[in-house]
Formats: C-alpha cells, structure tokens, sequence
C-alpha cells in the first residue's frame, strides 16, 4: 500500500548521514485514495438499491397495484442498470469517470425524488424505473473494473472484492435505516432518504476522485514505469457495441453472460426483490426481515473480500464453479426455512447465502480481463447486462408467480435448478492460452 521515495536534500550545506540516505520516507499510493472514495460511492449507491424490496408491499395496499406491475417497475430499473453500463463504461474513456459518476448521482437523485409525488404506475415506471435505473447503470460494478484497471496493476483481485463490497456494506447500512423509516413514517420518506444519500456522495466524488494515475503524475499501483493516459476515446456507443460485436463471437463470452444472468436472477432479481415480501408471507414483520437481508450484506462483505484474494490465487474458473453449485443449494433449502420467527436454520442460511452473494464478481472479472484485455471493463459491462436482464426477468415473474399461486415456492426451487447450471457452465470456460516465446537454437 505504500511507496518510498528518497527523503528531500538537505537546504544546509551539512553533509547528510548515511542513516539519512538510507531512511526511506512513506508514503500512501494515490490509487488508495481513488479506491476509498470509489467504494464510499458505491456504499451510497446502495441506498437506491435497497429499497424496491421495501416499496412492493406499501405500494400495493397504499395504491392497489399488483405485485406484478411493482415487479414490473423495478425490472425495468435492473435491467436498464444493467444495459447502461457497457455505454457507461465507454463513456468514462471519452468524458472521464468523475464527470460520468457526478452527472449519474445527480439522475438518481432526480428520479428517487420525484417519486415522493406519484400517483400513478407509469409515474413508477418512469421515474424508479427509467430514471433510477439509468443513474445507477452508470455508476454499476463497470465503473469499479474501470477504476481498477486504471490505478491497479498489483493487488486487482483484492481491490475489485473490497469494492464490490461497497454494496453490501450500504445494504448494511441503509436497509434496517429504510425499513424502519418505511415501516414507521411511510415510503415516501425513504424514497426522500434515497435521494439525499445520492446528492451527498456528489461532492466527494467531484473533488476527490481522479481519471487517471497520469493526471496526478504517478504510475498505477504496483506498475515497473508510468504510463501515459491515453487520449479521449471518441465514439462512446460504436465502441461499445464494437466491443460486443467482436466478444460476442467468442464462446467465453456466452458461457460468461449466461453465468451472470443465473447470478442475477438468483441475487438481485429474487433474494433483494422478493426475499422480504416472502418472509412477511409466513409471518415475519418487515423490519426484521429487512434486518436479515442487511445481515447478508455483512457477510456479504467478508465473502467477496475473500474471494477477491482466491482470486489472485485459484484458477477463476473453480471459484464460478463452487459459488454456484453452494448457492444452488441453499436457495433449494430455503422455502422450508421461512416462518414467523428466525430460528438458527435461518440464520445459518443468512451465513452461508451472504458469503455467496456477490463472490462470484472478481472471478468474473478477471475472466473478462483474462480474455479481453484493454476492453475487459466494457465486455464486463456487457456481461453485467446479462446480469440485470436476469434479474430483471425474476424480479417481474417472481411477482407474476406470487399473484398466481399464493407464495413464492416455485421461484426459489427454480433458480436453485439454475444456479447447478451456471456451475457446469463456468467449468466449460477455457483458460486463454499463454504465448510461450520460441527461441532459436543455433545448430
């Protein structure tokens, strides 16, 4: 984490001593700094994340709207996270990340406030879904690959787990804060919540957060030699679908996408969404159903941050492999587990699902920047597209399932059978060949 440099010349004309020369002065790598205040963003990006799963509920018996229609709005919000954030990514090579964070807080902020005054459906649509679900596309996990492959060479493994941490730790933070304010005072005053935490990470993303190593005259953490920042990137959106033209005609990437969408179907689109109206179902108030979510995001936390370091250390490929076939199996166990109260199954699932839930991220961007290179972070949004469509499609049907059929159970057995898929899946992945220099021998 740091780096020593020679200490300054004395302005005296005394001779320094050699235990002067040779006391080296630390200090911390800039990369940290950009690090901090990307995961600080992150961790309030999550506040807008957290809450659908708290409105499906209120908004039904407030308006009379069908669990379907709510499902519906927030489906359209994952799945337009998801599709932003290839062009998001792209964007950051032509504007900068700061300019394209700023400008996405401040949507987020717009679309979670204008809520407070809606009366209509489509207004949800509109505002949770279109608004919200385009500000955070642009600040999805693309924009924690971008920050990592700029300012990281050494420790990428690590620093992409601790940041897609960011998530869990708002989720920790924000959702017992949202769902007691929801429970206790209405949704309209978490909604209001949503929007001020957007508008605070403003200003320490304008004033803190950096493009580029160049832009501060230092090389990436843990790189031999500086390296210049490229020129703007002209053409955001040809250049985004010029990458997915050119993987898609790879079979990685179809292998990768598909895990992906498996994971957010099983994730996003059904835990998050669903997880606390189904609880309720069997008797469990809001609040500590809610509770038991954000006690996913603790674990949550430590597991990603592991797996970031597995990372650096096993073959990605078995990471896939094992994180699926665990959360497979959870997800097959959980419709005996839910009641009324919490008992110790329970909270072994919490444990176990929440050191699971985004692990599955540093693998998959280091099979994308295995792969792919210098446009590994826009394949990876691309990859992240499949995700949200994912869970986009199960946080709709899962309503449409709950109106039809009176609970939840089919949903939870169904994308367990999809996560045991998505592990086969990640062991069909190839590992991309080494080129092994020929040398001549001279005969």
């Amino acid at each position: 984490m740091t780096q020593t440099s020679p200490p300054p010349a004395p302005v005296t004309g005394d001779t320094p001593s050699p235990q002067a020369l040779r006391r080296p002065r630390l200090r911390v790598h800039r990369a940290w700094t950009v690090a901090v205040v990307t995961f600080v963003t992150l961790v309030g990006s999550a506040a807008f994340a957290s809450l659908p799963g708290l409105l499906i509920d209120p908004l039904h018996t407030e308006f009379g709207w069908s669990r379907g229609m709510i499902g519906f709005a927030v489906s359209v919000n994952l799945a337009l996270y998801g599709l932003t954030a290839p062009f998001a990514a792209a964007l950051m090579d032509r504007f900068g990340i700061r300019k394209v964070v700023a400008c996405a807080l401040v949507t987020i902020a717009v679309g979670s406030g204008l809520t407070v005054w809606m009366t209509q459906s489509w207004q949800l649509v509109l505002c949770w879904g279109l608004l919200v679900g385009l500000g955070s596309g642009s600040m999805a996990l693309a924009f924690a690959a971008t920050v990592t492959n700029r300012w990281f060479v050494a420790r990428r493994g690590l620093v992409t787990g601790i940041l897609t941490a960011g998530g869990a730790a708002g989720q920790l933070v924000f959702l017992p804060l949202l769902s007691w304010i929801t429970e206790h005072h209405g949704w309209r005053p978490a909604a209001a919540t949503v929007s001020l935490a957007a508008v605070a990470v403003v200003p320490f993303v304008w004033f803190l957060l950096r493009d580029h190593p160049a832009d501060v005259g230092l090389a990436p953490y843990g790189a031999p030699e500086f390296v210049p920042k490229p020129p703007p990137a002209t053409g955001a959106a040809l250049r985004a679908l010029g990458v997915l033209r050119d993987a898609s005609r790879t079979g990685t990437f179809w292998l990768l996408a598909g895990t992906f969408a498996i994971c957010g179907a099983s994730t996003n689109g059904l835990v998050k969404t669903h997880f606390v109206p189904a609880a309720h179902d069997h008797g469990l108030p809001v609040t500590t159903a809610a509770s038991l979510l954000a006690v996913i995001g603790v674990f949550d936390i430590a597991g990603t941050v592991a797996s970031g370091w597995f990372t650096d250390r096993i073959s990605p490929r078995r990471l896939l492999a094992i994180y699926y076939g665990l959360r497979g199996l959870s997800l097959m166990f959980l419709p005996m587990l839910l009641a009324d109260t919490i008992h110790p199954p329970m909270v072994l699932f919490i444990v176990f699902y929440g050191l699971d839930w985004v692990a599955t991220v540093p693998p998959t961007i280091a099979l994308c920047r295995e792969h792919y290179g210098e446009s590994s972070a826009i394949v990876f949004g691309w990859v992240l597209a499949s995700h949200q469509i994912g869970a986009a499609l199960v946080a709709y049907l899962g309503g449409v399932a709950r109106d039809s059929l009176g609970s939840y159970d089919v949903v939870w057995y169904t994308s367990g059978a999809l996560c045991g898929i998505a592990a086969l899946m990640s062991l069909v992945i190839r590992r991309r060949p080494v080129a092994v220099p020929v040398i001549a021998v001279a005969g």
